[in-house]
């Protein structure tokens, strides 16, 4: 019988090595060196996760304490650390922790994580990720003389998640698991897996990689963690893809068309696609019509508005990320499948950056547009803005990368001015950092 509790747990017994790109497809449990249940600690519900967040930091459960529950964080200002010389090292498996969904052994569980389509909702998987991400990084950071952390950790950005099966049983237990597997001077790199019960192994089906900040208790400034040391020849190759994921993102921040222009190469595929939407019975550049089998980019938006509401709101009393994740995802969805006329599975998402909190009481508005496509691949774009009530000005909170499948193949999209081009231009470069083709699993 198994057991019928989500669980977390920090194990001193072995480390999951495997991070993006080393697992693929089903394997042996025991070749991952996966921690059977049986070596799991004291279980915690599933409900439970963000109360263990709260333990940490002291947050009050009640929305009307949460103003004296952070005066008292001011408290813990003595434990933060002067330099990070003066914190203990840690290793990877100081923070490894795996948590149990248990959708086969619960079925009341099931509700929350099921769509029409008898499948897993993926949003909640991202708001379960964004918790475990957290909770990761306060195992990493934990100080035993302390009653609570002095750190605010939150989460700074989703570099990737890749999938490897196209749809998720709500009828089989999952299984959630990761570690630290890089750290600066004040963030830490997150690895994570996803397994589903598949006969009687886990099988992988996700691989997500996640950069957290550590700030002071006020959530004000940054605050120094704990280094990290690697053990192993596999741990100081996770450490090192951490730094080469750093320098990627570097990189590609630095290449951003909002700062360079395009490269000979990007200009030459706009002026291709402006040439092929020119009328051919007029010679005129105002005139401009569609190709065969293709639509323009402004007619595959959708929007939506969210208000933010107390019972959605983090630790530290801001909108909880996973929330924000799961909203821009459905809406993401949604648009690929208006867009493509079919139901689109997720392949991957990545580079969300968190640039600026959302204030509980603000008003969310969400654009979502398709901006590239490649026979049955669909990349979505979702763009989220903030404001409040008592101001109508809108600033820019996250920008979301997803990549879609469709069963079918889809439409071309065409921009029609400059500023869709670079879109369509962004879209792309997102969707060629990604492996293609992506052969996801169907069992």
């Amino acid at each position: 019988m198994r057991r019928a509790a989500l669980r977390f747990c920090s194990l001193n017994k072995g480390l999951l090595i495997p991070g993006r790109g080393l697992t693929q497809g089903s394997q042996n449990p025991e070749k991952q060196r996966v921690i059977h249940m049986h070596e799991a600690c004291s279980p915690i519900h599933v409900n439970h996760v963000r109360d263990k967040l709260r333990e940490i930091v002291g947050a009050s459960t009640n929305w009307r304490d949460h103003v004296k529950a952070m005066e008292e964080r001011k408290l813990l200002q003595s434990f933060l650390a002067e330099s990070q010389k003066g914190l203990p090292p840690r290793r990877m498996r100081d923070s490894y922790s795996e948590v149990l969904l248990p959708l086969g052994s619960q079925p009341e569980l099931r509700e929350k994580y099921l769509t029409v389509q008898n499948t897993i909702r993926f949003g909640r998987i991202l708001e379960d990720l964004d918790s475990l991400g957290v909770l990761i990084c306060y195992m990493h950071t934990r100080i035993h003389e302390a009653k609570m952390s002095p750190l605010s950790i939150v989460t700074a950005l989703v570099d990737k998640i890749d999938m490897q099966k196209m749809s998720l049983s709500p009828e089989q237990d999952i299984k959630f698991s990761g570690h630290v597997s890089w750290v600066g001077k004040t963030s830490m790199e997150v690895k994570m897996q996803m397994f589903q019960l598949h006969g009687n192994e886990f099988c992988p089906v996700l691989d997500a990689t996640f950069v957290m900040v550590a700030r002071d208790s006020e959530n004000k400034g940054p605050a120094f963690v704990n280094p990290l040391i690697p053990e192993s020849p596999e741990e100081e190759e996770l450490f090192r893809q951490g730094e080469l994921n750093k320098g990627r993102r570097v990189a590609f921040s630095a290449k951003s068309l909002l700062k360079m222009a395009p490269s000979a190469e990007e200009r030459n595929t706009i002026h291709e696609m402006f040439l092929h939407t020119l009328d051919p019975k007029t010679v005129s550049f105002q005139s401009r019509v569609l190709p065969p089998n293709a639509v323009w980019m402004e007619d595959s938006k959708l929007k939506s508005l969210e208000v933010c509401h107390p019972q959605e709101r983090n630790i530290f009393n801001r909108i909880f990320g996973g929330f924000l994740m799961r909203k821009a995802y459905e809406l993401g969805w949604a648009t690929a499948c208006n867009f493509g006329g079919s139901r689109p599975f997720v392949v991957a998402v990545d580079d969300i950056m968190f640039q600026k909190p959302v204030d509980v009481g603000s008003l969310l508005f969400l654009s979502s547009q398709v901006c590239f496509t490649q026979d049955n691949y669909i990349q979505v774009r979702v763009h989220s803005e903030v404001a409040s009530l008592e101001s109508k000005e809108h600033m820019t909170t996250n920008v979301f990368h997803f990549t879609f499948m469709s069963e079918k193949e889809v439409p071309l999209v065409f921009p029609r001015t400059y500023g869709e081009s670079m879109l369509y231009l962004d879209g792309k470069r997102h969707f060629s950092s990604m492996s293609v083709p992506v052969n996801l699993r169907k069992d």
